[in-house]
């Protein structure tokens, strides 16, 4: 973050932040861009998050429509204030305040990718399987419905492919949430892409 004045007829100092929606942190030897938690402006995770370490890529739909034209920062922004809140699912559950957004990546319409929680601690579900060890990618839109754009597709190709990389994860470990746990999720139009996705590489 910096401060930077704008001249003698300024009313105040502008907050400028280092990386803007434009600028993109890169992740790994592949350079997927991502846009960082700074560049977004995440609010610092609450209560007790735990550590874990990444064994298994895990992948998810955000089960509502899509908003193409709603900025990435917005939509990872109120993800984080719902889930730092207790709040209804849209399972019409009530869970409680989680320490910070579920996912560890968010890929929108548009491809562009989020990060989420950090990836050093655990994510948090609506289901019963324990997240421990499993980096979670969401991808936005509700795919027991809709379809994933091509770029979400890409995203999610180059995403899935630069975590394994990093955190040398088998592609036997790469499935979708419902592997894990009685849900739809990723969706009957995103499902059949996972398969496709451990053999590409």
């Amino acid at each position: 973050m910096g401060w930077v004045h704008v001249g003698l007829n300024s009313v105040g100092l502008v907050k400028i932040t280092t990386v803007l929606l434009g600028l993109l942190l890169s992740l790994s030897s592949n350079e997927v861009p991502v846009l960082s938690r700074a560049a977004w402006q995440a609010k610092p995770a609450i209560g007790n998050p735990v550590r874990h370490d990444i064994r298994f890529l895990t992948i998810h739909h955000t089960g509502v429509a899509q908003k193409p034209s709603v900025p990435l920062a917005t939509k990872i922004g109120n993800l984080q204030k719902w889930s730092q809140r207790e709040d209804r699912t849209s399972f019409a559950k009530v869970k409680p305040a989680w320490p910070d957004v579920p996912y560890h990546y968010y890929i929108d319409f548009n491809g562009d990718i989020a990060e989420g929680r950090e990836a050093k601690y655990v994510g948090d579900t609506n289901t019963t399987y324990d997240p421990t060890g499993h980096l979670l990618i969401v991808v936005e839109g509700n795919f027991q419905t809709e379809r994933p754009s091509d770029a979400q597709l890409r995203s999610l190709d180059a995403l899935t492919k630069a975590m394994a990389a990093k955190y040398r994860v088998p592609r036997v470990r790469i499935k979708g949430h419902g592997d894990y746990a009685q849900t739809d999720c990723p969706g009957a139009n995103l499902r059949p892409y996972l398969s496709k996705l451990r053999t590409s590489f």
